[in-house]
């Protein structure tokens, strides 16, 4: 996930690729480090990226991206 905006998002959670872009750190297994494991919710809502809060939950995208992961 790519960070084009300034949303809050805490540093702790970027990552800057080979380019000098600011994206998501992701972990060892491919999940968002935002991601809550309990809840499967992100706990870092009110500061999540552009993309995240136009990214519709339950959209044909969202399922496909959740299948690709599992």
């Amino acid at each position: 996930v790519v960070i084009l905006t300034d949303t809050g998002v805490p540093e702790r959670h970027i990552e800057v690729d080979e380019w000098g872009g600011e994206t998501m750190r992701r972990l060892d297994d491919g999940w968002c480090s935002a991601l809550d494991r309990d809840t499967l919710m992100c706990s870092i809502y009110e500061n999540r990226p552009l993309i995240c809060r136009e990214f519709e939950v339950a959209s044909d995208e969202c399922l496909a991206e959740r299948a690709a992961s599992m």
